[in-house]
C-alpha cells in the first residue's frame, strides 16, 4: 500500500465541497468571486465546511490559512487554470478535437491540484481546531465576512445569499454523508 493518496482517497472536506458546489448557483457565485475579487474558492469552501462543522474563524486565522495556501495556489492552481481557460477559445495549429482533449487533461490536472490543496487544508484542521464553536449559519456568515475583511472587499450580496442559502439547505453533516453513500 502506498503512502501517497490516490485520487479516489478523499477527505470529508473534499466530499462536502463536491456536494456543496453542485448546489444551484454555487458554482457561478464561486467563479464570480474568484474572477472579480481574487477569492481562493478552495479556501472559501474550507471556511464554509468549517462553518458547517460549527466553527467560526477570526480574520487573523483566515489570513494565516490564506498565507499557508498562497504558494501552492500561485504555483499550481492559478497557472493551470489560466492555461485551461486560454485553450478554450484559442485557435491554434493543433486540430480542435485534439486541443480540446488536451484541455480536458489540463482540467483534470487543475482538479487534482485543487484536491491536493483541500487535502492539505483538511490536514491543518485535524492538527489543531480552528475558531470558536458557533451555529453553522452564524459561523458561515462570520467566516465569509472575515474573509471579505482580509481581501479588502465587499462581496456582492447575491453571491453571499447563494452561498449561505446553499449551506442552509444542506442539513448539518448531510453533504458528507450523501457523497459517501453515492460512492458505495
Amino acid at each position: 500500500m502506498s503512502d501517497t493518496p490516490t485520487p479516489t482517497e478523499t477527505t470529508p472536506f473534499w466530499r462536502f465541497s463536491l456536494s456543496f458546489y453542485r448546489q444551484p448557483g454555487v458554482s457561478d457565485a464561486c467563479i464570480a468571486l474568484q474572477d472579480e475579487y481574487g477569492v481562493d474558492v478552495n479556501l472559501l469552501l474550507f471556511l464554509l465546511w468549517l462553518a458547517d462543522e460549527g466553527r467560526s474563524l477570526s480574520a487573523d486565522e483566515i489570513k494565516t490559512l490564506d498565507e499557508k495556501v498562497r504558494d501552492w495556489r500561485n504555483l499550481t492552481v492559478i497557472p493551470i487554470r489560466g492555461i485551461r481557460r486560454k485553450l478554450k477559445a484559442a485557435h491554434t495549429l493543433v486540430e480542435a478535437g485534439q486541443q480540446e482533449g488536451f484541455r480536458t487533461k489540463i482540467k483534470a490536472l487543475e482538479l487534482e491540484a485543487e484536491r491536493l490543496q483541500q487535502q492539505a487544508l483538511y490536514a491543518l484542521s485535524q492538527a489543531a481546531p480552528f475558531g470558536q464553536q458557533a451555529q453553522p449559519h452564524t459561523a458561515a456568515h462570520g467566516n465569509i465576512c472575515a474573509y471579505e475583511h482580509i481581501m479588502g472587499a465587499t462581496f456582492p450580496r447575491n453571491a453571499m445569499d447563494v452561498l449561505l442559502g446553499a449551506l442552509k439547505s444542506i442539513p448539518h453533516g448531510e453533504a458528507a454523508t450523501a457523497s459517501e453513500a453515492g460512492r458505495k
